[in-house]
This record gives C-alpha cells, sequence and structure tokens, in this order.
C-alpha cells in the first residue's frame, strides 16, 4: 500500500493509494510503465486542484516530478520561440523563464499553482489568457493502446477550464508540453479592466512583459488567489466551482440583482460562482462546518483545518451546491479534480469517451 497523497495535495486530505510512484525521470517513463499495476492510472501534478479520498485509492497514482524547460526557435517563424517543457515543472517556473527570455504568451497566468502538465488538463486560465493560446504540442503516454502519442492544440477539445484529458483522465499521463511563444518585451493585450486600473493603462494596450507579471502577482495576492505556504489560507485547492453559463432567462434575472455576467461563447453568459455563493449567505472567513472555511479574502475558495477530512470536504462543497440549485435554479460544477470515492472517480473510468483524434506517434516528423 503506498504513501498517503495528503502529502501530494494543496489541500493535505486524502488516504493511501494501492500503488504510488514517483516520475522524476523523463528517461525512465518506460521503466514507470512497467511499474504500474494497473492499465489506467491517475497521473497526479502538483496536486493544486485534487481532492483525494480519505480511502484507499484502488489501482496506480502517478506523481509527475519531471523537470526541464528548453527555449528553441520555429524556423518558419523566428518572431516564435517554443518552449518545451518537461510535465513536473512547476507553472509559475515556466512563467518566469518566459519572462526572462522576453517571450509573451504566459504572463497573465503568473502566480497560479500546480505543473505545467496539468495545465492542460483544466486548461488553466486567468485575466482573459488560457494555456490553449499558447500550447502547440503535448507529448503523452495513452494508457489504453501503450502508445506514446503527440497532440497538437487543436486535437485537445480545449474550452473553457476543460479539455480531452479532464474528460478522460484515466486514458492519459501527459509528458512534456511545447508552449509556442512570440518573442516581444511587451504582453499580449490587457483583456480585463481591473488589471489594466493596476498598471495605469486601458483595456487593449500592451504593457511592458515584466509590468503585467509583476500587477498580476500583487493583484492575485490582495484577492487571495496566490496560496502561501503557511496561515489559514494554506491548505486549499483554488476554486470550489466553475462560472457557471446560465440561460437568457437566468442572465435576465441576475443581471437586475446586480451579477457579474460575461460572455461564454455561442451568446451565452457566464455567472461569477463567488457572487452566487455570497448571495446565498456567505462570506471570506465564514465557517462552513467539518473544518472547511471559506478562505481569508475570497469566499469561492475553500479551505481546510483540522480536523475535517476529505468526506468532509466534500459534504460541505454539496450543500453549497444544494443552496445556490435551491435560491437560483443554476446547478454549479466543480473545478478541482476528485480522486477516488466519494465522489469523481466512479464518473470518470466510466464516462464517455471525448471525439476520437489522429493520434501521431511521438518519433512521427
Amino acid at each position: 500500500m503506498g504513501e498517503s497523497l495528503s502529502s501530494y495535495t494543496t489541500l493535505r486530505l486524502g488516504g493511501p493509494a494501492e500503488q504510488l510512484l514517483i516520475h522524476t525521470d523523463p528517461s525512465a517513463w518506460l521503466d514507470t510503465v512497467r511499474l504500474a499495476d494497473s492499465r489506467k492510472p491517475f497521473t497526479l501534478g502538483g496536486g493544486s486542484s485534487t481532492v483525494a479520498s480519505d480511502d484507499l485509492i484502488p489501482g496506480t497514482v502517478i506523481h509527475m516530478a519531471t523537470r526541464g524547460i528548453t527555449a528553441r526557435r520555429v524556423r518558419a517563424d523566428p518572431t516564435m520561440v517554443d518552449l518545451v517543457c518537461a510535465a513536473g515543472e512547476p507553472l509559475d517556473n515556466v512563467v518566469d523563464f518566459a519572462l526572462n527570455e522576453k517571450l509573451s504568451g504566459l504572463e497573465y497566468l503568473a502566480g497560479i499553482p500546480g505543473t505545467i502538465g496539468a495545465g492542460p488538463v483544466q486548461n488553466t486560465g486567468a485575466y482573459g489568457q488560457e494555456i490553449a493560446d499558447s500550447l502547440y504540442q503535448i507529448t503523452a503516454y495513452h494508457w489504453p493502446t501503450a502508445r506514446m502519442v503527440r497532440l497538437y492544440g487543436d486535437q485537445c477539445a480545449f474550452r473553457y477550464r476543460f479539455s480531452r484529458f479532464k474528460r478522460e483522465p484515466l486514458r492519459w499521463s501527459i509528458l512534456e508540453v511545447v508552449l509556442r511563444l512570440r518573442a516581444s518585451p511587451t504582453a499580449a493585450p490587457l483583456g480585463y479592466q481591473l488589471l489594466a486600473d493596476a498598471l495605469g493603462a486601458t483595456v487593449g494596450t500592451c504593457p511592458p512583459l515584466a509590468e503585467a507579471v509583476a500587477a498580476v502577482r500583487e493583484d492575485r495576492l490582495s484577492r487571495g488567489l496566490a496560496p502561501t505556504a503557511d496561515g489559514s489560507d494554506a491548505r486549499q485547492a483554488g476554486s470550489a466551482f466553475l462560472d457557471p453559463v446560465i440561460s437568457h432567462e437566468q442572465s435576465r434575472h441576475t443581471r437586475l440583482i446586480g451579477a457579474p455576467l460575461r460572455p461564454a461563447g455561442f451568446g451565452g453568459r457566464r455567472v461569477s460562482a463567488g457572487w452566487l455563493l455570497e448571495r446565498v449567505g456567505h462570506r471570506p472567513r465564514a465557517s462552513l462546518g467539518h473544518g472547511v472555511f471559506c478562505s481569508s479574502r475570497r469566499t469561492l475558495t475553500l479551505t481546510a483545518t483540522e480536523p475535517t477530512t476529505s468526506r468532509g470536504f466534500v459534504a460541505v462543497v454539496e450543500r453549497l451546491r444544494r443552496e445556490v440549485d435551491s435560491a437560483f435554479g443554476i446547478r454549479l460544477e466543480d473545478e478541482p479534480v476528485y480522486l477516488g470515492s466519494p465522489q469523481g472517480t466512479e464518473a470518470a473510468r466510466t464516462g464517455p469517451d471525448a471525439p476520437a483524434v489522429e493520434q501521431r506517434d511521438a518519433d512521427s516528423p
């Protein structure tokens, strides 16, 4: 029986895995495959958006801990540079590497916890920028066919905080991520008024790269979006829920009562999940029971303290979902991934497959 997963998640909750493998050497991946006793292992990155069950987690969990970033020029376009990143490299390290190389395309993702390999799973994003915007290629191991596969950005079924990897969590282990960034001392155009105000700029302009990164980190810290290593907000898994897409009638009603709305594609609207939680009576620092609290600065982020358990944490999440559904008729969807019972894993094991994609062997040109 493996080590407790509480050591590998930022919530610091979770029981033991039946088998836990730590993968650190990119050249030894096939050795890790041979050691795995399951054809569908769960691949764990930084654990910053994972809720692991208290109970024994069956099968194999592979903790992806590889490191390394290499820059290479794109021959066809000298204004572009590819960053080749080992999947276990922290995302914020990749942002810093890009900043030092004066490469634009990741600056608004500064300060986000987790690994670059987990970024495509969640399609990590902030301030109008997503991993999907710069992702060129992924090298992954496809467990059902026991093949190394290269997938390009348009094959990943990206949408808001979603990808084919999130839909098929036990089929893929992402090993390497290639990001295509623009050589530029200026950031991508500002898309958020709040960030533009902090920079003394206007929406649509391109601030200096270093100033954009610094402003993002400062804003995340001031709004409780940057987890700290200690303190009351240290044990968390980021946002508990995604901002839900709502109907035209729900948009009309929530707009009348002051809800912050934003476009969601196809003419739809998203409403702030944090605003919904506050409308049903919750606020930062509120005790939700079982050692679970709203974080000190942000209602949408839930924190854990002793003596809570994963079971207690999930019970609070379910209660919040019911409260919002009862008040607004809006169903909140989880943002973290749930590993093992009582929630998430069975659906992930048996859920519908994403559309088939053309698979390219990793040694193909």
